[in-house]
């Protein structure tokens, strides 16, 4: 049973009412629908209802998993005997074993003449490739890939941006049985080489420049800096997507000056369940980036799943997420071909010169399901005046995903006083499994602060310090069964020791993953998250995760951002609160108490910083997340290591100029 104690700290964001509910026929038009009423009929669900068809999903994990890749359609070159065999551990489990695949084979549409990629650069023009006209560059490429010597399992990467060069280059990688592994160029150079020195790949697909913000900024020559220290060192495909067909990544793909007429044959190697995939890194900033390997198999079902039934994303939908080739998502995203979707990739500034940017390309494309963060949503949040919806120019747009960091209640008031009828689903998860540990349901109502339920076949719970399940109150969140996108590996691990301390370790008697986040459920059967529980503040002994206090402070106008940390004073643990004002406002105390008033009335006393600081800026990781470890460690003057996995690492140096006046027995 799970316990209903609740605490004072408990969310106090819950809502009776739902900000969204869908219609019956949006229901009865969805996949999740559909693949609930065809496991009914098949007597998989004693009931037909998403309780029904969830429960069913983390109980009979073979009957689940295998009737959902049926539903899914996966392309198999030889079948699996069984969808999953119990190992002695989480980690031991086997899955589809014998079945043999091949991931780009399961990912490239049929080559036609429908337009399925589009590709949308700050500083370029508009480009696009049909079905069949991706298909051809996929076949080239992947010859060329195996004329340099490129066999299966060995890696290729790409330090490229978010555009159809790196699609293209991904799934020729993939289609041979290499491995593909990708980091964004303005990594810099110490945050490429940190990366793929550890994996050497035999060849390395490389962005020459590109524009952000209205700047050109070359990158061709840190990449190179980067790799020259690579032994052996790799062949470099250089990408210049100004250069309409005539840079040297067109010249390695042989891309011929006419159009593409028929299509070419692909030898699509196949693969095992397990084999290597992508080889993903983490975000590095408490030490050298973690390579944590996912399979071919296991990624493909959990993206088909939760772009397919969770997004209800289809054939005739069109979906843009911002992202980075240095983020899961832009994996994430790819895959949307694998359900039929066409992709609209964007490179740039996402707020430059404003914040309609990114709305105006869905204006354009006519995206259906858009991806952005919470970050984004709040800079558009804080401009009364602007709506990018204000003469329903959106009217395609059905989707909005939101990853990255908690999205907060002044999130969902904002998308939804500009879209009424667009279902706002927030996911999260992680690189560490390549998916979604909870995300959107198109078939539930939305709730304000809330994610709407766990993905099927995540049997998730959120455990209390004496490792039992609860509900109505936080705590850490953890998943209690194999689930099929787990690693298959760090790269360089051989015994799996740095994989087991990474997620298997905190409970040593307790065969379960702790993800380290720090989670509640609601009544509704959604899910809050309170941020990491690494950064969980514990004044008094009260455990309060920093997205609470941020719920609370940045619906204030004269707010735009904040960072909450923890520092040791005495046997006690006190919270600093830095807060970034909005352009023209001006730091008082009386804004000072007006924050902790606000603080005390939403929350409690414990939770009232006992200092508050305006600060320029707040340091973020190159995937949209606060960094409060970062700051933390530099208050306790200790060294962050890897500055290069923040998209703003000058920012630090005010927290450290801010250093001494912090010192507890200064105060």
């Amino acid at each position: 049973m799970i316990s209903q104690n609740k605490d004072k700290t408990s969310s106090s964001i819950k809502s009776a009412k739902p900000l969204w509910t869908p219609t019956r026929d949006r229901i009865a038009a969805s996949h999740m629908q559909k693949f609930l009423e065809i496991s009914f009929s098949r007597g998989k669900i004693k009931k037909p209802t998403w309780q029904d068809l969830y429960h069913w999903s983390v109980t009979q994990t073979e009957d689940f998993w295998g009737s959902l890749s049926e539903f899914l359609e996966i392309k198999w070159q030889v079948k699996p005997q069984r969808a999953f065999t119990t190992g002695s551990t989480m980690r031991s489990a086997k899955w589809f074993e014998g079945g043999m695949l091949n991931f780009a084979e399961n990912i490239l549409p049929t080559p036609d003449d429908k337009v399925v990629l589009i590709a949308i650069a700050e500083g370029s023009d508009r480009r696009e490739w049909t079905a069949l006209e991706l298909w051809n560059d996929v076949a080239r490429c992947a010859q060329s890939l195996k004329t340099t010597g490129v066999e299966h399992g060995d890696r290729v990467a790409g330090v490229l941006i978010n555009g159809p060069e790196a699609i293209i280059a991904m799934l020729a990688t993939s289609s041979i049985g290499a491995i593909w592994s990708s980091c964004s160029p303005d990594f810099g150079a110490r945050g490429i080489r940190d990366r793929l020195v550890q994996i050497k790949p035999k060849v390395v697909f490389a962005t020459e420049s590109y524009q952000y913000g209205g700047k050109h900024i070359a990158s061709l020559c840190e990449s190179l800096e980067a790799l020259f220290e690579l032994d052996p060192k790799p062949k470099v495909i250089s990408v210049n997507h100004l250069k309409r067909g005539q840079d040297e990544f067109a010249k390695f793909c042989r891309k011929p000056a006419s159009k593409d007429l028929t299509p070419l044959k692909i030898d699509f190697v196949a693969r095992s369940f397990s084999n290597p995939l992508y080889i993903m890194f983490s975000s590095g900033t408490t030490g050298l980036p973690k390579c944590i390997t996912h399979g071919v198999g296991g990624t493909l079902i959990q993206h088909k799943k939760e772009l397919l039934l969770h997004s209800d994303l289809g054939p005739d939908d069109s979906l843009m997420f911002f992202t980075t080739c240095g983020w899961m998502m832009w994996n994430w995203m790819a895959s949307g071909l694998a359900v039929g979707a066409s992709l609209v990739t964007f490179d740039g500034a996402p707020a430059y010169p404003d914040p309609s940017t990114l709305w105006d390309v869905c204006r354009r494309e006519g995206v259906t399901h858009f991806g952005t963060s919470p970050k984004f949503i709040s800079v558009c949040s804080h401009d009364p005046n602007f709506n990018p919806n204000s003469k329903g120019q959106l009217s395609k747009l059905r989707v909005i995903l939101s990853t990255g960091s908690p999205l907060l209640p002044a999130h969902y008031d904002w998308v939804y006083s500009n879209f009424s009828n667009v279902h706002l689903a927030s996911i999260s998860g992680g690189t560490d499994i390549i998916g979604c540990f909870m995300l959107g349901n198109p078939i539930l109502p939305v709730y304000s602060g809330e994610i709407q339920a766990p993905g099927l076949g995540m049997a998730i719970e959120s455990w209390d310090e004496s490792q039992k399940p609860v509900a109505g109150q936080k705590g850490e969140l953890v998943c209690v069964k194999p689930f099929v996108s787990m690693p298959v590996c760090f790269w360089n691990d051989a015994d799996g020791e740095r994989y087991r301390k990474a997620y298997f370790d905190f409970y040593p008697e307790r065969d379960v993953w702790r993800h380290g986040d720090f989670i509640e459920f609601t009544d509704h059967g959604g899910i809050v998250v309170y941020g990491r529980s690494d950064a969980t503040l514990n004044p008094g002994g009260v455990r309060i995760g920093t997205a609470e206090i941020y719920r609370a402070v940045e619906t204030l106008p004269c707010i735009s951002d904040s960072l909450a940390v923890g520092q040791d004073i005495a046997d006690d643990v006190r919270v600093i609160l830095f807060v970034k004002l909005e352009r023209g406002q001006t730091w008082s105390e009386e804004l000072s108490k007006s924050i902790k008033a606000k603080i005390r009335s939403e929350l409690t006393p414990r939770h009232v910083p006992a200092v508050i600081l305006p600060v320029k800026d707040i340091p973020y990781t190159r995937s949209g997340k606060k960094v409060e470890m970062a700051v933390a460690k530099v208050l306790r003057g200790e060294e962050v290591s890897n500055k290069d996995a923040l998209s703003n690492p000058e920012s630090l140096l005010e927290y450290e100029a801010l250093k001494k006046s912090l010192v507890p027995n200064g105060l």
